[in-house]
């Protein structure tokens, strides 16, 4: 059983429909999933609800969906510095201004958390727990630095045994860890990387492994597209210069990075 788990997509429906288009390709993946914040940064968050829902691909809330659907004031994002606190509240506010009502409505019916048995049984094999930020916050940031105090904290209180797979995003920095028997996976981003690889990244699971493989797939997608659409539909132009940049590189993480393998999309 192979799962593909989409992180952070942030409304680049370019780097959507380029992943989605590599999936299908492949033709052995048996489920997809997306882990949260489909919306903000990018112009097209009304067309990128509209196709997962397309595509029946279920998911959890993250931060930014939660909020856009209850009208908060602000998505409860981590600042750098008080620049990065105006632009992402730029995103923010055009965001609120942009989305559709049925999009309002898609997000708010995400669910905090999905649980699932991808080899089936009464309880037996392992379990795949999908959330955004953490199993008790979607604004919560497991970085890769995490200690494996902290992160065997989390494992107890998402109910985790040994074998499963808690399957998160929101930091854009995909990588992996084990701790006490308990596999935690950061999925990358598909719209918005922040590990200097400009190109889309998602995550496959093989859960016909024991322990279950993981690998970050990334794939190529049309960036000027993207930036274009950022400048004509009035958003800060920076966040097209993130997307041909990939973030800024932050170094190798802590954790081991999952296995990644080269792919482009034609």
């Amino acid at each position: 059983m192979k799962y593909a788990l989409l992180g952070d997509i942030h409304a680049n429906l370019p780097a959507l429909e380029a992943v989605l288009a590599d999936i299908d390709r492949r033709d052995d993946i048996h489920a997809v999933f997306h882990l949260g914040d489909l919306v903000g940064y990018a112009p097209w968050p009304n067309e990128t609800v509209q196709l997962l829902w397309e595509r029946r691909i279920s998911g959890v809330s993250g931060n930014y969906d939660s909020t856009v659907a209850a009208d908060h004031a602000h998505c409860g994002c981590r600042y750098e510095d008080e620049r990065q606190a105006a632009l992402s509240h730029e995103s923010y506010e055009w965001t609120r201004a942009h989305v559709w009502p049925e999009t309002k409505g898609y997000l708010g019916r995400l669910p905090f958390r999905l649980d699932l048995r991808p080899t089936g049984g009464h309880g037996d094999g392992p379990q795949l727990i999908l959330v955004h930020g953490s199993p008790t916050r979607n604004t919560m940031y497991l970085d890769a630095d995490r200690p494996d105090e902290f992160l065997a904290t989390m494992a107890r209180k998402a109910a985790a045994r040994s074998g499963d797979l808690i399957a998160f995003g929101h930091t854009h920095i995909p990588w992996r860890r084990e701790v006490e028997g308990v596999h935690f996976l950061n999925v990358g981003a598909v719209g918005k990387p922040k590990d200097g690889d400009p190109r889309a990244a998602y995550a496959r699971v093989d859960f016909s492994e024991d322990p279950p493989a993981s690998q970050i797939v990334r794939v190529d997608y049309e960036i000027d597209r993207a930036v274009a659409g950022i400048e004509e539909g009035g958003l800060p132009e920076t966040f097209g210069e993130a997307l041909r940049t990939g973030g800024r590189p932050l170094g190798r993480p802590a954790g081991e990075l999952a296995p990644t393998e080269e792919r482009t999309a034609d």
